[in-house]
């Protein structure tokens, strides 16, 4: 495991605030150049309108904030975290994930949600992994939001293939029956966080079950969108 450096993960400098990970000019640096669809997060002349796409094949979520594309430097932290252990990263990327949504905010894009919830392991792949890194994520966000997080309130009760091995439509087929709601969410406005989306069949099979078990809405927060 890594320990919390005192210096920028990008730049090296001292930091003031070790716990931020990330110094003011570099954070500055993290922006997603491309205009996106406030709801797939997909390139878009419009960033306050719902795209095209959306309109005539609207996904289950109703609200996408990310950090950047699937890119450097995010690319390579999530890819530490996720499978090299590297649990220092995770107050930064959640307060990455943070600024995100603070930004959709002030520009009046999405309202504060009643749970947050994370997109679950199975419980196999979290014994051989050893730890949830978007479980970890989601804590520092539900504390600094004031949001309750309902840490097993998805369940991942069957074993996928990996998902990124998979062409769009198998990916769909393979979520399929694999996550079951397990807490009430009847009228709740929801946050989902996830680290990275590509095709968004994850994302849009759990928030298709939160819908159906009676949730008002679906945001779905994370760090990375493949553009």
């Amino acid at each position: 495991m890594l320990s919390m450096p005192t210096v920028c993960w990008l730049c090296r400098m001292p930091l003031a605030l070790p716990a931020q990970g990330i110094c003011s000019l570099c954070l500055r640096q993290l922006s997603v150049a491309t205009p996106c669809c406030p709801r797939c997060g997909l390139p878009s002349l419009h960033t306050h309108t719902e795209c095209g796409r959306c309109l005539l094949h609207p996904p289950f979520w109703q609200r996408m904030i990310f950090v950047t594309d699937w890119q450097p430097p995010l690319r390579e932290w999530v890819k530490q975290l996720k499978f090299f252990g590297a649990t220092a990263l995770s107050m930064m990327l959640a307060r990455l994930i943070l600024l995100s949504w603070l930004t959709a905010r002030r520009q009046g894009l999405l309202d504060k949600p009643d749970l947050l919830l994370c997109v679950p392991l199975h419980r196999k792949r979290a014994w051989q992994r050893g730890y949830n890194q978007m479980d970890d994520i989601t804590r520092h966000l539900a504390h600094w939001t004031g949001c309750p997080y309902a840490a097993a309130g998805v369940k991942r009760q069957r074993q996928t293939r990996i998902q990124h091995q998979l062409r769009a439509s198998a990916r769909k087929r393979n979520l399929r029956g694999a996550f079951r709601v397990e807490r009430a969410v009847k009228g709740l406005h929801i946050a989902l966080v996830d680290d990275v989306i590509t095709t968004g069949s994850t994302v849009g099979e759990i928030s298709r079950i939160l819908l159906a078990a009676g949730a008002a809405s679906v945001q779905v927060w994370s760090l990375c969108r493949t553009l």
